[in-house]
């Protein structure tokens, strides 16, 4: 939040995926790379600073992967880059760089280039010294004019490449934390098993993997979960596929393995609701799943129908009794503010998330990004303030046209997940599992001042309230928030 100690990492820290993923490829077609993690555990403060250290490895090429609220802050070192050594081109890729495309040339004039899509072997032609105009999927200046290459084809075999390098980032794996209470065994780390996702959700940015579906397969998978074992300990992973469970094959295949060949590993995964089976469950808790994910959004049938086509409200109380039944967790993701929203369908949302007897939940704050179906109809829906620094799913940058103002909402979205962490039912929960979370409860304890100042962010109208109106007690069978 702009103005405010950047926090977020405390409770969940974790590593590049996409960067990590592009140096690994590069370095297998014989470049020298460096990563730098401008959000890891020694991360320094200001464009100075990091522009120097960049250019402390004196790089022959710069790349930047950003999200819309990282843009600007990477456009500042790269400024300073460019101010500091004037030759050293400056590429810039990721998800909004793939939504906005070659108009970000005309604005932003230290970057020399765009990656639209995946990027590693965009990345790779353009070290390799291709010429420009062959380079599938770059966005480049001809003359002070930006050319856009014809987009380029996905990597079809995803087996083909190679493991992210983890190894880059400094502390890895116990300087990076998995978000709190959603592990039992540590150390953790993430991982990605496929590309894209055939749905389309109204909220949902697709610039980068478009509507494709590819995946590794189960031996890759297993052999890449089996490298992070050996490698670095890893005792638990969070797998943050769109749709981990669209290909049912590879999913019985990969539970088979890990059910016959155990690594000591469990794992976290997201399923759509209707689309997980019993023997399927089953499958995933015999190999090690501890918690399955649903992405709800709403409880109301009117919203889902638009944001969420295809997912009903009795098909997810069905999945989520079954997830539990199976011996799972169940996490509910849900989003305020969509368009269309009301104080009634906030209502509807905060009961049925009391109703499902959730293990765990996330409910964020609705962000329409340019690169999804909703951006195209936004403006005529409600109030936008396109401040890219804000639009990070932590701050209401839409307002619906029924919500009189953000004020009101921000104290609905405060209302209602202090519903979820003070009912009795969750909190039961929490302390029959007290010794399984005892990781978690020492980082909350460790990192206590960060903590409390993240939930003072809940009570924005007086930021001294909170002080004195929150509790947090950390007892012998007890755990309470707010």
């Amino acid at each position: 939040m702009p103005g405010r100690k950047d926090i977020t990492a405390t409770a969940n820290r974790m590593p590049p995926l996409g960067l990590l993923s592009i140096a690994a490829y590069l370095e297998r077609a014989g470049h020298a790379v460096s990563v730098v993690d401008c959000l890891g555990p020694d991360a320094l403060s200001g464009a100075d600073p990091n522009a120097r250290r960049i250019l402390g490895e004196a790089p022959e090429l710069v790349g930047f992967s950003t999200t819309t609220a990282g843009f600007l802050d990477a456009y500042g070192i790269a400024s300073r880059i460019k101010a500091l050594s004037p030759d050293t081109p400056v590429i810039f890729g990721g998800v909004h760089v793939s939504a906005l495309g070659g108009p970000l040339l005309h604005h932003f004039s230290a970057i020399d280039y765009l990656c639209m899509g995946e990027g590693e072997r965009t990345l790779t032609d353009l070290a390799a010294g291709m010429p420009m105009e062959t380079i599938a999927g770059l966005v480049w200046r001809d003359n002070g004019r930006a050319v856009t290459n014809p987009p380029r084809e996905p990597i079809a075999d995803l087996d083909s490449l190679p493991f992210p390098a983890y190894e880059k980032l400094t502390g890895f794996p116990k300087r990076y934390h998995l978000p709190l209470f959603s592990y039992v065994q540590a150390p953790g780390a993430t991982m990605v098993t496929s590309r894209g996702c055939p749905y389309q959700c109204s909220y949902c940015d697709r610039s980068v993997f478009k509507r494709s579906f590819r995946y590794n397969s189960a031996a890759y998978v297993y052999t890449h979960m089996r490298y992070l074992r050996r490698r670095f300990g890893i005792r638990h992973l969070n797998i943050y596929d769109d749709l981990f469970t669209l290909n049912r094959r590879r999913i019985i295949e990969l539970c088979d393995l890990l059910a016959a060949r155990p690594l000591g590993i469990q794992f976290n995964c997201a399923v759509r609701a209707g689309h997980a089976d019993d023997e399927l469950l089953n499958l995933l808790k015999r190999a090690g799943c501890l918690m399955v994910s649903l992405g709800i959004e709403t409880g109301d049938t009117d919203l889902m129908s638009v944001h969420k086509p295809g997912v009903h409200l009795e098909e997810v109380r069905d999945t989520v009794k079954r997830i539990q039944a199976a011996g799972l967790r169940a996490k509910g993701l849900f989003m305020m503010g969509l368009p269309g929203e009301t104080e009634a369908s906030i209502q509807k949302t905060s009961d049925l998330v009391l109703s499902l007897g959730l293990d765990d939940m996330n409910m964020s704050k609705f962000t329409p990004f340019h690169g999804a179906p909703v951006w195209r109809t936004i403006h005529e829906q409600g109030q936008l303030e396109e401040d890219w620094r804000r639009m990070n799913c932590l701050n209401f940058v839409f307002l619906p046209e029924a919500i009189e103002s953000r004020e009101v909402l921000d104290q609905l979205y405060n209302t209602h997940v202090k519903r979820f962490y003070s009912d009795p039912a969750w909190r039961r929960k929490i302390r029959r599992r007290t010794w399984e979370h005892r990781h978690s409860f020492w980082r909350l304890l460790r990192d206590l001042p960060s903590f409390l100042s993240a939930m003072r962010t809940f009570e924005p109208k007086n930021p001294y309230a909170s002080a004195a109106s929150l509790r947090l007690t950390v007892e012998w069978g007890e755990y309470r928030l707010f």
